[in-house]
């Protein structure tokens, strides 16, 4: 076990908080776009992404497990899927992407709930900055106790 693994574990959750809050950030940028991808010819509503996170494994970390250490690796980004919700549809036959009955399929991104997963990640990455800076203070300390 390092003495830099805790810094090492808040870095770790520091980037997956980042990305996760990128990803949301685009779900909110395209929570009204009707022409997300082009699908057979048909252009087919935003679809809202979501972020997975995983422990981190590697070799050195089943190895220190295996040799008994109980300390963790951190974590990462294990898959960003797209939500399988349905499209909202919404009447409006003056808009450019309404089909026969005047229906446009609107993208499945509620900003309510973007902005509720925004505060969580915002407040994860504020608590993993706050442990990164602990974890620098007592190697700090550390050093000093041998001066």
């Amino acid at each position: 076990m390092s003495i830099f693994s805790g810094l090492n574990t808040s870095a770790s959750a520091l980037t997956a908080q980042r990305l996760r809050m990128d990803v949301i950030s685009s779900n909110i940028a395209n929570a009204e776009s009707t022409r997300g991808q082009l699908v057979d010819g048909e252009w087919q509503p935003y679809k809202r992404k979501m972020v997975e996170i995983g422990e981190s494994s590697s070799f050195s970390s089943h190895l220190s497990h295996a040799a008994g250490a109980k300390a963790g690796s951190g974590v990462r980004v294990t898959k960003i899927s797209e939500d399988q919700t349905p499209f909202k549809l919404i009447y409006d036959p003056s808009h450019p992407d309404a089909d026969d009955q005047g229906y446009v399929k609107m993208p499945n991104v509620d900003p309510l709930k973007e902005m509720t997963d925004l505060m969580s990640s915002t407040r994860s990455y504020e608590a993993n900055v706050t442990a990164f800076n602990a974890s620098k203070s007592m190697l700090l300390k550390a050093l000093e106790i041998g001066k």
